[in-house]
């Protein structure tokens, strides 16, 4: 792992390469509302331990599609996901002062949005736990309606996979596949030493390449 990250496998390269060009084809293509939270009057500007200030409307506007992947990968149900990522951004004004920067702020964000998400699943009814991606993820910018269809189905299989994995896999691999983020990052995101992060990452992996190869065989069969 160059600074901590590691290559992927086959199967993994092979489904993240058929997603990129857009953030798994979901940011980009859905176009959220970001109006950022507005809680008491002022503009909250936080001194940061590494020299300068933190101010939320800035941390809103370079991290918004961050927690928005974020909560939506750990499977927050579409319906659900302004009012998720609102709670996210709700608890970073209310808690920014008390960041010390001892991890990057991606990873702060990170355990604040497994929190959130953790919640919203617990509440929400299995239809909604189930709820199928929309349509519309298929890629606006695709080169091609036929790029655009298969970038689709690629995302969808990319989260049938994610949902098919524990909590403790998924996350570990959201953050080391999808963000690429590294094990350091990782493991103040979820609050781990390093070596769970191998192991999870090590099981994660091989779960998702079982998972894949079995959605391969089914489709091979369905055609």
């Amino acid at each position: 792992m160059d600074g901590g990250r590691s290559g992927h496998s086959g199967g993994v390269d092979i489904l993240l390469a058929a997603t990129a060009g857009g953030p798994d084809g979901l940011a980009s293509a859905r176009g959220p509302a970001r109006a950022a939270p507005c809680h008491g009057t002022g503009q909250a500007l936080i001194a940061h331990p590494a020299g300068g200030t933190l101010e939320v409307a800035a941390v809103y506007e370079e991290h918004f599609d961050f927690v928005w992947r974020s909560v939506r990968r750990l499977g927050v149900a579409e319906r659900a996901l302004d009012d998720a990522v609102q709670e996210v951004f709700i608890v970073v004004h209310r808690r920014l002062a008390d960041f010390e920067g001892r991890s990057s702020l991606k990873s702060w964000l990170f355990a604040i949005a497994r929190r959130v998400a953790k919640d919203h699943r617990r509440r929400a009814s299995r239809k909604d736990r189930t709820e199928a991606l929309p349509e519309v993820l298929a890629d606006p910018h695709a080169r091609s309606p036929l790029e655009g269809a298969e970038r689709a189905q690629a995302v969808r299989l990319l989260y049938e996979i994610l949902d098919s994995l524990d909590d403790d896999k998924r996350e570990v691999f959201i953050l080391a596949e999808l963000e690429q983020m590294t094990v350091p990052e990782i493991a103040a995101a979820i609050s781990v030493n390093l070596n769970t992060v191998y192991s999870r990452l090590r099981a994660a992996r091989q779960a998702f390449e079982k998972a894949l190869a079995r959605q391969q065989a089914q489709q091979r069969r369905g055609q």
